[in-house]
């Protein structure tokens, strides 16, 4: 891309956009604002400014540690308020934080370890199995930090030199001489889950997320009287980001500490007790929540609560109830590890409001949206060439800009996501209407092909989850010695459907909305199906386990 210099400009375009201005701006205008954290079966609270004079207390223990500008510390903790002090003091004294996945296999773990050349690895107690089981494979690591209340001579565990995060503050000063870091510069790091070869690292920058956390402030319109609850793991694409744009917009921040899905009730009391107006989470977390309110006696009054929903599209049927009996808003955003992660959000313009009847609005919330400000898309088909944008063709979602990825850190063989000019490919199939509103299909790899027409999964598994029997479901193409690929649908149905709902019942609610040839020749019902590390279904596991179930004799 050309870069055509105009005639100069009068301004300070030399200040760099540093991620611990953030923190540092955000205590001058609201110090006393708070940060709240379940911490076991108690509440820790603190205001901005408690939380700077902390981490000012960590850069300078990282410092005395012996850590310089550019070296690499892991990070592998819960949705934690000391996760929200490293998310600065690490990116600010100038080294670079990689976010540590734990959920991923130990073998994929110690590759990320190992390919970053981490120094230290900073861990919560109750992780220390987690990182003991790949300390011996983690050639670069010259010590652990451990995050724990306890005096470190109670804290059972094999790894050395050992040190405690709560000891090293408690050593340090209250101030730290901030380095001016080049913008430019890596704050922080994660990895790509590894569904398809070995994880991929993507290196965010101190101008990229300074950047991103402006778009997803300006785009969710977060201000100070909003409450920010941090759903989405803070290791998982940077938390969405949500640590840097709380803090930039001045909002109260929540965060749920250690949880489960097996304690729903737990987040949905934090929800309510702390105010909660905004978050974000993919559907693997916002469905199960759902589930939980259904059967509340008494549902939570969440009105005028926006949560952002990603990862897979949210059904729409999700999408309805939350706002029926929660009162909240949930609103459909698309985005990637590589893209920081958003890219675009699913906001009605005043006119289509106008316009529409109410069933097409509802239909409208389920694309991803409009590509925010900022970024540029391209809709490429198979030849590279640009696909219509009348929301029919389709073409694979291409995107850049300043917080996209423009590559992928020292990677291993080839690398085919990137256009000769600049775009990273997503490996996502969709259209984009007139409006500039985005609807993926599938993933490009997922697309079912039978008989030279195409089958969208994406589109029959939202279909099937409108069905009141339905509790989650997943579609994939499997081998067919006729037709190439069918579709075979996995169904899992809500407890209490279970022996009164039939195939028979799911054909006939498809065929609503699909042509006879298109709907699925098997449907199995199970108990589950396979998750990859961040909820999303696994279709290249359960491709190979359902291989065969069309072309057995």
């Amino acid at each position: 891309m050309e870069i055509v210099k105009g005639f100069p400009s009068t301004m300070q375009d030399d200040y760099q956009l540093n991620v611990i201005n953030i923190i540092k701006h955000g205590v001058r205008n609201f110090e006393k604002q708070q940060i709240v954290c379940k911490a076991g079966d108690r509440m820790f609270r603190y205001t901005y400014l408690d939380a700077y004079r902390r981490i000012c207390r960590l850069a300078g223990a990282l410092k005395k540690l012996g850590v310089e500008v550019g070296d690499r510390i892991g990070v592998m903790d819960w949705n934690s308020h000391r996760n929200f002090e490293m998310y600065y003091g690490i990116p600010g004294c100038g080294a670079v934080m990689v976010l540590m996945n734990l959920r991923l296999s130990p073998p994929d773990l110690s590759y990320v370890v190992n390919h970053s050349e981490t120094k230290l690895v900073a861990v919560d107690e109750t992780l220390l199995p987690l990182v003991e089981a790949i300390a011996p494979l983690c050639k670069t690591v010259k010590g652990y930090i451990v995050i724990t209340d306890k005096p470190l001579s109670e804290v059972k565990t094999a790894l050395r030199p050992l040190y405690s995060y709560e000891e090293l503050l408690a050593a340090a000063p209250d101030d730290y001489d901030w380095p001016h870091m080049d913008e430019k510069s890596a704050c922080a790091a994660c990895y790509t889950t590894g569904t398809t070869g070995r994880p991929k690292g993507v290196y965010y920058s101190h101008r990229s997320t300074y950047l991103h956390a402006m778009a997803v402030g300006a785009n969710g319109q977060l201000a100070p009287w909003d409450c920010w609850f941090q759903l989405v793991p803070m290791f998982h694409a940077m938390g969405w980001g949500g640590p840097y744009i709380v803090t930039m917009v001045g909002a109260k921040f929540v965060l749920p500490g250690m949880y489960n899905l097996a304690r729903l009730d737990l987040l949905a009391e934090l929800m309510i007790q702390e105010g909660v107006t905004m978050s974000a989470g993919a559907p693997a977390l916002l469905m199960p929540m759902l589930e939980y309110i259904r059967k509340l006696d008494r549902k939570p009054d969440l009105s005028g609560a926006r949560l952002l929903s990603g990862a897979t599209e949210p059904p729409l049927g999700m999408m309805k109830d939350y706002l029926a009996l929660t009162g909240a808003e949930i609103i459909h955003a698309y985005g990637a590890t590589e893209t920081s992660p958003m890219t675009s959000i699913n906001r009605l313009k005043p006119w289509l409001k106008e316009q529409m009847s109410e069933e097409e609005r509802w239909d409208l919330r389920r694309k991803q949206g409009y590509v925010v400000t900022g970024l540029d898309v391209a809709l490429l088909d198979p030849a590279g060439q640009e696909v219509a944008r009348d929301g029919k063709a389709v073409g694979e979602f291409c995107i850049r800009g300043p917080w996209i990825t423009g590559s992928y850190y020292n990677p291993e063989g080839p690398i085919l996501q990137f256009t000769e000019d600049g775009f990273w490919r997503s490996g996502d199939a969709g259209s984009m209407d007139s409006e500039g509103y985005l609807k993926i299909t599938d993933r490009v790899k997922d697309i079912i092909k039978s008989g030279g027409e195409w089958i969208s999964s994406v589109d029959m598994e939202n279909a099937l989850m409108s069905h009141p029997a339905v509790l989650e479901a997943t579609v994939i193409g499997v081998r067919h010695p006729k037709w190439e690929e069918r579709p075979l649908a996995l169904v899992v149905l809500r407890e209490e459907a279970r022996g009164k709902t039939g195939k028979q019942d799911l054909l006939d609610h498809l065929g609503k909305a699909f042509a006879k040839w298109q709907l699925p020749d098997e449907m199995l019902f199970v108990d589950g199906f396979a998750k990859t590390s961040v909820g999303k279904t696994d279709k290249k596991i359960l491709r190979v386990q359902y291989e065969g179930a069309y072309t057995k004799d």
